[in-house]
């Protein structure tokens, strides 16, 4: 990933989209610059309504282990990534059915108590600079259909939804009128979630200490709705140490003048990072779920399932689980 910025104020982007938006929609106006009046999502929320975050029997790494029990690495990987309690990805090509999919997951949570943690990864266009996720939704009618969908299928229950990781921070791989839409499709998406789940706390995907600078990246934020939202999230599917990371999202907190509350994806940076995103060897599992209001610190990123054909490895497609990249993350020894 790059950390090159687009000099576009939040102010000039806001001015100039031109998406299409569902019936209801409004256009975006300076009531989304740094001035606005509108409250985000506050107060105890979703983790009031529960009892710590949901651990999914679903998610790879628990198919893995259930697919192979006879491997040495089961016992290790299960006690270690698949009995955790961390997010649920959803990318337009993992279900088929995005209503139903998002409907069972959350009343799976609902049935044990527990809160729901889902990131929305569909836009037109998604992962721009690193290419390793590319595809998204076709069009931008497609992606509002398939967002309403998603939020409408949250409903009342209580979660927490990481909107659009990498969103943000590919400005620098996209043109102006590509920018444009994607903050258009933020804004519908921001304010689908509001009213669409209201006891949903969503996070708008901020990127990472490495990649955009804090002033740039709270312009980019308040230009993509963040004011009608909980906040937004940092180093997702990265491998940042959480110090580091929480000065980042900190320092990007103040340049946004406005409340907003942030998480920290700390799945896989135990061993902080070392300037690479793309299946890195030396890694470690990171600091374990919590459901802490104050630092709220999640597992993002699926431990085990790979950045994309790249690293240590160069052979496994993005986000297929390898037991090889969960035993390092497990062992974590630095090369």
């Amino acid at each position: 990933m790059t950390r090159r910025t687009t000099a576009l104020t939040a102010a000039a982007v806001i001015a100039s989209v031109a998406v299409s938006l569902l019936p209801g929609d409004t256009a975006l106006t300076a009531a989304d610059t740094p001035d606005s009046s509108v409250t985000p999502q506050t107060g105890g929320g979703p983790l009031s309504r529960t009892r710590g975050i949901f651990t999914d029997p679903q998610l790879p790494a628990a198919r893995w282990v259930a697919a192979h029990p006879e491997d040495k690495r089961a016992a290790a990987v299960r006690a270690a990534i698949s009995n955790q309690p961390m997010a649920h990805w959803f990318t337009g090509t993992s279900d088929a059915d995005v209503g139903l999919a998002v409907a069972n997951y959350t009343r799976s949570a609902a049935a044990a108590g527990q809160l729901p943690v889902l990131v929305a990864y569909n836009l037109p266009g998604r992962d721009a600079c690193g290419a390793e996720s590319a595809g998204g939704a076709a069009g931008p009618a497609i992606y509002q259909k398939w967002i309403s969908t998603f939020a409408t299928a949250i409903g009342v229950r209580p979660a927490i939804v990481i909107l659009e990781p990498d969103a943000l921070g590919d400005f620098s791989c996209m043109s102006k009128a590509q920018i444009t839409t994607r903050l258009g499709l933020l804004n519908a998406a921001a304010r689908m979630l509001a009213e669409n789940a209201p006891n949903t706390w969503t996070f708008i995907d901020a990127g990472h200490a490495d990649w955009t600078r804090p002033a740039t990246m709270a312009e980019r934020l308040l230009a993509a709705g963040v004011a009608r939202v909980r906040g937004f999230s940092v180093n997702v599917s990265n491998y940042i140490a959480t110090t580091e990371s929480r000065r980042y999202a900190e320092r990007v907190k103040a340049a946004l003048h406005r409340p907003a509350g942030y998480v920290i994806d700390t799945s896989r940076n135990g061993n902080g990072g070392n300037g690479q995103w793309c299946n890195p060897g030396g890694r470690k599992l990171g600091r374990r779920s919590t459901a802490n209001p104050a630092a709220l610190e999640l597992w993002i990123a699926n431990p085990g399932n790979s950045d994309g054909k790249c690293g240590i490895a160069p052979t496994t497609k993005a986000g297929i689980f390898s037991p090889a990249l969960a035993q390092r993350l497990i062992a974590g020894n630095r090369p």
